[in-house]
């Protein structure tokens, strides 16, 4: 059976951002993508240069209603990103609550992006329009560790505070919470990034219980843009097709080869995502990370 995927993200015409990250591999596993490009650009931003066009939220409306009148507005997922203004978050929030009309059973799944090491990179006016509007439609999130602090108020420190901050997001509306990485001290030493995931799960009987995870994530090094991007897209694929396996990991050692060579500071284009050199790894990964039920 066919599954839709409306993709509301950023372009670039060069590399791998936003759409550009999450449209090939969830394609690849078989899923259709609608992709609405909240910016396009002709780079992403870690570049010294880069020109292009925003959306607004008027001109967003005028796409969804092109789509709507022709009534091919029906979706089994809605996956949303970066964006910097809150009239353009707050018309997300109205299709995706106009499209869980149609279909009770779409799935929403957001990546709140505001900011990363206790730095916002967003302005600060998205922050109550992602805890009060966009959190609670949502049905996956998956903020970083400094994301899911601003949107609950508490601070991680320790194991037992990240179950915490997952519970007070459930509390706000998503049934799956990932933080995606965190700066809590992993077990397996200092080459590991700590992750955590929190699923809530209705039993046959009507109640509710919990499943939390702890997984420790191999670092690669260097710093890649549109990571989170590709992260947020294979998570409702495999979520969608096999629930046990997750993987970028391959896509970033396939950047790693092509990078400039030992002891050299690659360039931003050096540094893209090889996402057309993975569609092997994205199709049928290999690597394996034993997740600790917490």
């Amino acid at each position: 059976m066919e599954c839709r995927v409306l993709s509301i993200q950023s372009h670039v015409v060069r590399g791998y951002v936003g759409n550009k990250s999450a449209s090939f591999p969830l394609q690849v596993l078989g899923f259709e993508v609608d992709s609405i490009n909240s910016v396009q650009f002709s780079n992403h931003t870690g570049y010294s240069h880069w020109k292009g066009q925003v959306l607004t939220a008027d001109e967003l409306h005028v796409l969804y209603e092109g789509i709507k009148l022709n009534n091919v507005n029906h979706y089994d997922y809605v996956l949303t990103g970066y964006t910097r203004d809150t009239s353009f978050l707050e018309m997300v929030v109205d299709i995706v609550q106009e499209l869980k009309r149609a279909n009770p059973n779409l799935v929403y799944v957001c990546d709140p992006v505001l900011g990363d090491h206790g730095s916002m990179y967003v302005p600060q006016n998205l922050h109550p329009v992602y805890k009060n509007k966009v959190v609670p439609v949502a049905d996956i999130i998956t903020p970083n560790q400094f994301e899911a602090e601003l949107l609950t108020g508490k601070n991680i420190s320790t194991e037992k505070d990240a179950v915490e901050v997952m519970d007070l997001l459930h509390k706000m509306g998503p049934d799956t919470v990932v933080i995606t990485s965190s700066d809590l001290p992993p077990r397996l030493g200092d080459r590991f990034l700590v992750s955590f995931g929190s699923k809530r799960i209705l039993m046959p009987d009507g109640t509710r219980t919990t499943q939390r995870i702890r997984i420790e994530v191999p670092k690669v090094d260097a710093v890649f843009v549109g990571t989170g991007d590709l992260f947020a897209a294979m998570l409702l694929a495999w979520t969608h097709h096999y629930p046990t396996d997750l993987k970028v990991q391959h896509i970033l050692n396939q950047c790693v080869r092509n990078m400039a060579g030992p002891g050299r500071r690659p360039s931003p284009a050096q540094l893209e995502l090889r996402m057309v050199q993975s569609k092997a790894d994205i199709e049928d990964p290999t690597i394996v990370m034993e997740a600790t039920v917490i």
